[in-house]
């Protein structure tokens, strides 16, 4: 790194997705300097959920062990009228596309201090505690930010290539920008309460919903779980909405605290670890680049908790941008590939806050006549289903003339265990890192043309030939959890092209076609600046 730079890339805020971010740039190589303005990690749970995208995320990049220990799996999300009568039912318990189950609830104070205990231990990642971004200037070759000792007063000036902001739903990054938000139009404040059971204790001991919403207008009240804390206490979490009659002080008086929690459980039972009111709202940033500027997380978007999808959003944030980024400071790409960050993340994540506004119209309803013609319509079959989860819809994706994505382009690549050589394990831990290209054996690669291989070799495209578990060779990636085959199809295709982040670039149902779709994955690589003429090739892996 030249010596005028401090860093590679300077992150502001050090929450989960910051530590996140910092981890998986420093596996790719790059100098870190993280600057949070508190002293410590916040110790008190906000999150409570991962989805199976995420967790196939943290795997991929060496976190999986450090995951699993601080996660446990979802029940089925029920939702209840006043009469307890189940209105809707999500089930995250089964197998999801990504070959574990749809949904894990995890305790995040202990999930970040594992991350941060990885933080601490990784030499390219400086950590800068009571450090307070003060000032921010970019020029053509980086990003220059003041940074103000909140111990000592003292301000110093840190320089970089490139500067994210995951600094939280206040961002000093986004707001030094003058980045404007739209509304998407929901707000209400909740109480949220922490609570941590007697050693033994479980929800279906204490005849509590394991993960449901309770749609009473006379108190909407979410009941989930809240993981395993570091002395191995099951956590429960309450929210309770506030009703218009009630102001937030009074929501977040201890005494009233302990009134609403007296309904589902006894003081004794346990330890009230904490209680805050928060204002869920629904907002998304405008711009999530400025020249070499990026937002990420809260920064860039907040949204309802009905999905538990808000961390999730933050970290395929930094998931997409990884990818792009890391070709751009290597010199191999250009920077025009960092503009695909917000074509696709903000409409995907746009589409999520929609699903979450439509799950949380159906809890947050105070008035009983309202609520009545609500559980009418749900109890009677005549109520929509939730959409499905949000693909992508723009970008780096296979596309026809008039720009329309041509299918399973956008889709979440399904993943899943696989047999190579005498090795079993998991799809991304056998395959290295970068494109995919999967294929039946209705589609022989030796057959390809040279301009088909010639865009392989100089993405360094993987080549994943598979087959059931049944009739593979040594050679093939053996399918033995039944994941990748069925999926494929279900779309009748015998090949998808798979980007680093594991959505589908483009699918094929023969060798034709799929020509077809690696050459407009060359065009749009050179246009993007990934793909240069010129360039040296990479072997393309089988």
């Amino acid at each position: 790194m030249p010596q005028n730079y401090d860093y590679d890339i300077i992150q502001i805020g050090y929450g989960p997705v910051s530590k996140v971010a910092a981890l998986l740039f420093a596996r790719q190589g790059w100098k870190v300097g993280i600057f949070e303005r508190h002293h410590e990690v916040y110790p008190l749970p906000r999150a409570v959920c991962i989805d199976h995208e995420v967790y196939r995320m943290l795997a991929a990049i060496g976190l999986e062990d450090l995951t699993r220990k601080v996660t446990e799996p979802s029940p089925i999300y029920r939702w209840f009228n006043a009469e307890w009568k189940e209105l809707l039912a999500i089930d995250w318990t089964g197998a999801s596309v990504s070959g574990t189950e749809g949904v894990k609830f995890v305790h995040q104070p202990s999930f970040e201090r594992a991350l941060c205990v990885a933080v601490k231990q990784t030499p390219n990642i400086d950590l800068h505690l009571r450090s307070e971004a003060i000032g921010l200037e970019q020029d053509d070759d980086g990003v220059t930010v003041a940074i103000r000792d909140s111990g000592t007063g003292e301000t110093k000036r840190y320089r970089s290539r490139y500067l994210l902001g995951i600094d939280g739903a206040n961002s000093f990054v986004r707001e030094s920008l003058g980045i404007t938000r739209t509304d998407k139009g929901f707000e209400a404040d909740w109480l949220v309460v922490d609570f941590a059971l007697n050693d033994g204790l479980t929800a279906r001991d204490l005849g509590l919903v394991e993960c449901g919403q309770y749609c009473n207008p006379k108190r909407p009240t979410t009941i989930v779980p809240g993981g395993h804390d570091d002395e191995g206490r099951v956590c429960r979490r309450w929210e309770f909405m506030r009703l218009p009659h009630e102001t937030r002080e009074e929501m977040n008086d201890r005494a009233k605290v302990e009134e609403l929690l007296g309904d589902w459980i006894k003081p004794e039972q346990g330890e009230l670890v904490r209680h805050a009111v928060y204002t869920f709202r629904s907002l998304v940033a405008d711009e999530w680049r400025r020249g070499r500027v990026l937002l990420a997380g809260d920064a860039a978007h907040l949204m309802p908790p009905f999905m538990g999808q808000g961390m999730c959003a933050g970290m395929r944030d930094i998931w997409n941008l990884a990818w792009k980024l890391d070709p751009v400071l290597r010199g191999t790409a250009d920077d025009t590939i960092l503009d695909t960050y917000q074509l696709e993340r903000r409409p995907h994540v746009s589409d999520v806050i929609d699903a979450s506004i439509f799950l949380g119209s159906i809890i947050c309803i105070p008035d009983e006549a309202a609520a009545a013609q609500r559980d009418e319509m749900f109890l009677s079959g005549n109520a929509p289903p939730p959409a499905d989860f949000p693909s992508l819809v723009g970008g780096m994706l296979d596309k026809a003339a008039d720009g329309s994505l041509k299918a399973p382009a956008g889709e979440l690549a399904p993943h899943g265990v696989v047999r190579h050589r005498g090795r079993t394990g998991r799809l991304d831990a056998l395959v290295p890192d970068g494109f995919m290209l999967v294929i039946d054996d209705t589609i022989d690669p030796k057959t390809f043309s040279a301009a088909t291989w010639d865009v392989l070799g100089a993405l360094g495209v993987n080549v994943v030939n598979v087959a059931a578990k049944t009739a593979a060779s040594d050679e093939h990636y053996a399918d033995v959890q039944g994941q990748l085959l069925p999926w494929m199809r279900a779309r009748n295709v015998a090949a998808m092209l798979v980007r680093p982040d594991f959505y589908v670039f483009g699918g094929a149902g023969d060798k034709s076609r799929l020509e077809e779709v690696v050459a407009e994955l060359g065009r749009q690589a050179r246009e993007l600046g990934l793909l240069r003429e010129g360039a040296p090739k990479k072997a393309a892996a089988q």
